[in-house]
């Protein structure tokens, strides 16, 4: 219904009315203002409603063309096709297609109504303002349920290279918006009451806690364990658990670590028999292998499949470049850790600054490996492995002192997370950081497989424990 006939029935007919904005009619020179009629007592509120997928769902809405340039309304749909790609590639997340959210071009949105009518969670819109040769793109998240904005930034570029400016501006905002959907995701499972857990709100719950210390992380691979009794084709939470038993060897929580290496390369070897095309079970299967001891070359080869489904996922981007570390290309795995850190600027992946300082130790290039894992240290003070890091690296260059106090750093890092730490908590009942360290010295452990690059870690550690080289 027209807005000139919307006038003449309101208040005179049982009729309900919603604003649709203005449409682009046939045969009609300018746009008309347009509204959905409710026919007797119906309430256009009860307009049919999809229900929510069980994962994630995102509809990316026409952007504004703010240019005052009709020939610009191209590249703003070009834009939004792109985003649409990108997102995705991620394979957690139920992206609506194109046809279907272009539906709202040019009308006034309302973010919850569109949430109703796609049956989507997440609302991304935006708008394209051109100038010049120059190009400024706004994007903003906004959860449909609440009307609430998750996230909001801007691009600009230059129009000399649209489709170049397209890619980047797609890459750039799927890279963002994973991390932001993710937070909302387990913000919105811890609300739900407990006995009405899913495998899916699990695999959030422990998402939001393996990276919480060692009680953290034991507590995740609970709620996984649980996860997977549900489901036990779930490749996700398969993967994570993996991801978990790696982490209680790294930082040297593992009672049996034989055992521990056996859980992880079992469960990492279960997610990819069904989720071999989830790029963030390939990235953390193959980082589970990469670092466990199993065929590098393979694992490498799954990290690479990973990044090829989703080129925006920081995250496949980062586990390469430990895969290059281990492996012994330094210096394709700084290039690789810094890739992760562009594509995640807001949300940075601390461990990244970490890996570019191993990749400048490995490299000898100890002065710019002091400041990156400082860095790493500021992002994340309490990092075993940037501790360690950081003690190799000052016992390369001669600062012994400053080397040994990362050591005894790193024993009242291990003593506050002891079973039971507590102000009263008494040394004797912790193995000391230096007889961990002696060990790891006596077995030769490391996922370096270079030669040299395992031997300059390990004397590095000699010097800082006190040892001769």
């Amino acid at each position: 219904m027209s807005a000139r006939v919307q006038e003449d029935a309101a208040g005179k007919l049982d009729l309900a009315f919603e604003d649709l904005g203005e449409r682009e009619l046939k045969n009609i020179a300018r746009p008309v203002r347009v509204f959905r009629v409710g026919l007797g007592k119906a309430r256009l509120d009860a307009v049919p409603t999809i229900p929510l997928p069980e994962k994630p769902s995102i509809a990316v809405l026409p952007f504004a063309n703010l240019s005052g340039d009709p020939e610009q309304e191209y590249f703003a749909d070009g834009m939004v096709e792109e985003i649409i790609t990108a997102l995705s590639r991620i394979r957690w997340l139920f992206v609506i297609a194109r046809n279907s959210s272009f539906t709202y071009k040019g009308q006034a949105i309302d973010v919850k109504r569109v949430g109703r009518e796609l049956g989507v969670r997440y609302v991304l819109e935006g708008s394209v303002r051109k100038a010049g040769g120059r190009v400024r793109i706004t994007a903003q998240l906004i959860d449909t349920n609440t009307g609430a904005h998750l996230w909001a930034d801007r691009f600009d570029g230059s129009l000399e290279d649209v489709f170049d400016l397209q890619d980047k501006v797609a890459s750039s905002v799927a890279g963002v918006i994973e991390p932001a959907l993710q937070a909302a995701e387990i913000r919105r499972s811890a609300e739900r009451p407990t006995s009405d857990l899913t495998a899916y709100d699990l695999y959030l719950r422990a998402l939001s806690l393996y990276e919480t210390g060692r009680a953290g992380v034991e507590r995740a691979l609970e709620l996984l364990r649980q996860a997977i009794e549900r489901d036990p084709g779930y490749g996700p939470a398969l993967a994570l658990a993996a991801h978990c038993h790696q982490v209680l060897d790294i930082i040297g929580w593992a009672k049996d670590p034989a055992a521990n290496r056996s859980e992880g390369i079992d469960l990492a070897r279960r997610a990819l028999r069904v989720a071999r095309e989830d790029p963030d079970v390939l990235g953390r299967a193959a980082h589970a292998f990469g670092y466990f001891g199993e065929d590098l070359d393979a694992a490498t080869a799954l990290v690479d499949r990973a990044r090829e489904l989703n080129p925006s996922f920081a995250l496949g981007w980062f586990r390469s470049g430990w895969l290059r570390l281990w492996h012994g290309n330094p210096d394709l795995a700084i290039e690789h850790f810094q890739t992760s850190l562009r594509l995640s600027p807001r949300n940075p992946i601390a461990a990244s600054f970490l890996g570019i300082g191993v990749g400048h130790v490995l490299s000898r290039q100890f002065e710019e490996a002091r400041t990156m894992l400082l860095r790493s240290l500021q992002e994340s003070p309490n990092s075993v492995p940037s501790h360690r890091w950081l003690a190799v690296c000052c016992a390369h260059m001669g600062r012994l002192e400053e080397a040994r106090e990362m050591i005894n750093r790193l024993q009242a890092i291990m003593l506050d997370a002891a079973p039971g730490a507590s102000p009263h908590r008494n040394p004797e009942h912790c193995e000391p950081m230096q007889d961990r360290l002696r060990a790891v010295l006596r077995d030769g452990a490391s996922p370096y497989r270079n030669l040299e690059h395992r031997e300059l870690y390990l004397s590095g550690l000699r010097l800082a424990l006190g040892e001769t080289v």
